[in-house]
Formats: structure tokens, C-alpha cells, sequence
């Protein structure tokens, strides 16, 4: 029989979060091991909850959701969404500006669908997050990688993003608070970025979905503050982090700058949100709530709080590491240590991977399935408590010491 074989489309799309190593860590949990996974920044594993108001109202309109809801998404979720971007000085933005999504996974896919054209570029930071790459490459377009400087809290290097624009380049992907770096780009990195996009009329996709995520004097800048009315942005959040409803898959875009001039794109963003009829509509309810109510998360990311006390015992505990060196992450939920090639020669960092698997039970993502050059760095998740990542960082430490 003819065999049935993938799409060539996805012969150049990675997403290694989920991807072989997953596979192997479900082998062993079947044969019976545990294993404790920091691949995902997946919440309700780990013990956080969403706040009891956000489960309550979702609930309460469960009567009212059984029919599809607007393609664009709920009223009230909008105008919630709005009316956060207006007190955060968008005063321009309005409900109509708004499209919710299952989750931003869902909605980078369909604006990237709509957008783009086979051979355009798209500027994205190296490492990103995988998602990025894998739906520009999905949507006939190509990913140009710019490197983020890792001697430089991780910020982008301004020149070297510009000396990566061609004639084929129509975007500029920015994700702050970065995923997998935990950097927070200051307001000079973010206002310089923009700056690049309105110089060669690209489009902003700020991905911002760990917006609420940050530690100490750090400031989130939303790139929309300073795209003004030149340069077309489009915004992307949601809840799934900073309210603890991965599940829920609740997440928005936002759309802001020179609309009058990207009609047509809009109106082919509409109409594949028509396609896919409508986001999850119980989820969206909790939108409102979440967004205008108490903030829970800010007891979490100061001192004593489980995010903030983890990142920096995550952080304290891999610079112990002989040939180990992290940059303190100033948001998100990650850190991606580096490991000193001098040290630690490895030449294939996904085999590296599996084995630390296999022979710890710890599963974290290697730094090429975030698109980052080198085999030298290794994304892991710091959701878990204290003693846990004690526990995992030591056997990390114990795995290097042994195998180097």
C-alpha cells in the first residue's frame, strides 16, 4: 500500500517543547519511573490554582455558552480587553481592535495566515519561542533569526536586527518578557526595535503574554506604547500565565497603530476567525473578571512569593554549577543556563537531553528547539516549589559532574 506521509510544509517546522524527547520521558513514565518535567510552563501541575472569582464566573455563565459566540469573541471580553490597553495609555484602541483567541498559540497562527505571502520574511529573536518559527515556516513565510545578546541581560542587538532586513522582510516578531530567556527589554531596547520597524514599514507582533510576570525594579514596556500611529502592531496576551488557566486557553490580539492602512489584512484576519467560528466561549467570561478584578499574581512575583522565591533559587543554584552560567531572569517562568563548552563538550544538546533524561528522570528542553545557534544552553521551567527544584538542579549538577 502507498504509504501516507506527512506534509513537505512541516519538513522545517520544530516544536521540541512537546516534541522526541516528550516521547522518550512517556516510554519511561510507562515502564513505571517518575519524571519530573520542566519542559512546559504549564501551571496547575505544580500546585497554582486561578483565582476562585475567575472559576466562579466562568461557571456561572456556563448556561449562557453553549452556542457559538461572535467569531471576534464576547462584548464584555473586548471591552475588557480595550479598556486594560487604554489605561495603559492606548487611548485609541477600541472593542472592534480586538480578536480573542484559544489561547495566543491559535491567534499567532491565524494572523500569520493571514498576513503573510510565500517567500516574505519575518524578523524573530534567537532563541524564541518555537511557535513563532514553526507558524511562520506553516504560513509561507520565512523566519529570519536575529540573535539576542546573552552578555547584555539578553537584550537584542539593535544594529544586528536592522543588518538582517531584505527586500522580502514584512514583520518583526518581539517577545517581552522573553520566552525561554527571562529577559525584560528596557524601554531603550523596545522604543529602538519600533523604531526599526517604522524606518522599513514592517509590522510589530509583540508577544507580551508574560506581561504581569516580573521581578524586582523590572518594567514592562508594551511595544505598542511607542508604535504611535505609524507602524501597524498587533499585540498578543492572555490568561494562561499570570491567572493560571493554561487550560482555558484564553488569549486575545490586539490591534493598534495605522489601521486605515491595513484594511485588507484585517479583513483577512476576520475572515479566518469566521472560519474557525468562535474561541472556547465559557473561557472568554473569565476575561472580564480576570482583567478588572483583585491581581493575584502580584503577591507571587515579590519577595516570598513562590514565582519570585523559585526564580532566584533557580538562578542561585545552576551559577553553582561548575561551568554552568545563567542570567538572572527578570520575568517569565524560566531560566536558560549556558553550559561552558570548555567544560561541557557537547555536540548534539537534544542527545544531551536524553540522556540526562534517562538517567535522572529530569526532562528540560534543549536550547536549539528554542532556534538558538549553538548546542551550549538548556531551557528549564521554574514553576516547581523550592525543595523541588533543589532536588532537580542537584541531580543536574550530579548528572554533569559524572557524565563530564
Amino acid at each position: 500500500m502507498r504509504k501516507i506521509r506527512q506534509s513537505r510544509k512541516l519538513q522545517n517546522v520544530r516544536y521540541d517543547v512537546r516534541g522526541p524527547i516528550l516521547v522518550e520521558a512517556q516510554r519511561l513514565e510507562a515502564e513505571g519511573h517518575h519524571i519530573l518535567k520542566l519542559n512546559i510552563g504549564n501551571t496547575a501541575p505544580f500546585g497554582f490554582e486561578a483565582p476562585e472569582a475567575i472559576v466562579a464566573d466562568m461557571v456561572h455563565h456556563l448556561p449562557e455558552s453553549q452556542g457559538y459566540s461572535d467569531s471576534q469573541g464576547i462584548y464584555p471580553a473586548r471591552t475588557a480587553v480595550a479598556q486594560y490597553y487604554q489605561s495603559h495609555g492606548l487611548r485609541d484602541v477600541g472593542v472592534d481592535d480586538v480578536f480573542i483567541g484559544n489561547g495566543v498559540s491559535e491567534l499567532i497562527t491565524m494572523v500569520l495566515q493571514a498576513f503573510l505571502d510565500d517567500g516574505n520574511e519575518i524578523l524573530v529573536p534567537a532563541p524564541d519561542y518555537p511557535l513563532w518559527t514553526g507558524a511562520i515556516t506553516l504560513s509561507g513565510g520565512t523566519a529570519v533569526h536575529y540573535d539576542c545578546d546573552e552578555s547584555n541581560g539578553w537584550n537584542p542587538d539593535l544594529a544586528e536586527v536592522e543588518s538582517k532586513i531584505t527586500e522580502n522582510t514584512h514583520g518583526l516578531v518581539i517577545i517581552n518578557p522573553n520566552n525561554p530567556t527571562g529577559a525584560v527589554y528596557s524601554e531603550a531596547t523596545v522604543r529602538g526595535l519600533v523604531d526599526i520597524a517604522r524606518r522599513h514599514q514592517l509590522v510589530v507582533f509583540a508577544d507580551e503574554i508574560y506581561e504581569k510576570i516580573i521581578f524586582d525594579d523590572a518594567v514592562h514596556h508594551h511595544a505598542a506604547t511607542y508604535a504611535g500611529d505609524d507602524v501597524l502592531c498587533l499585540t498578543f496576551s492572555g490568561l494562561s500565565k499570570a491567572y493560571r488557566v493554561c487550560g482555558y486557553r484564553a488569549g486575545w490580539v490586539m490591534i493598534s497603530g495605522p489601521k486605515e492602512n491595513a484594511l485588507d489584512f484585517i479583513e483577512g484576519l476576520t475572515l479566518i476567525a469566521n472560519m474557525r467560528m468562535c474561541a472556547n466561549v465559557p473561557a472568554q467570561h473569565a476575561i472580564q473578571t480576570a482583567l478588572g478584578g483583585y491581581q493575584s499574581i502580584e503577591e507571587l512575583i515579590v519577595p516570598g512569593g513562590r514565582f519570585y522565591e523559585q526564580n532566584k533559587l533557580a538562578d542561585k543554584l545552576l551559577n553553582d554549577i561548575p561551568g554552568v552560567s545563567n542570567v538572572a531572569p527578570r520575568g517569565a517562568l524560566y531560566c536558560f543556563p549556558r553550559l561552558d563548552p570548555a567544560v561541557y563538550p557537547i555536540e548534539d544538546d537534544e542527545s544531551f537531553v536524553i540522556d540526562l533524561l534517562r538517567a535522572k528522570k529530569i526532562l528540560v528542553t534543549h536550547g536549539t528547539g528554542f532556534n538558538w545557534p549553538r548546542p551550549d544552553h538548556f531551557r528549564l521551567v521554574t514553576l516547581p516549589d523550592v525543595h523541588v527544584l533543589e532536588e532537580a538542579i542537584g541531580r543536574i549538577a550530579e548528572y554533569l559532574q559524572v557524565r563530564y
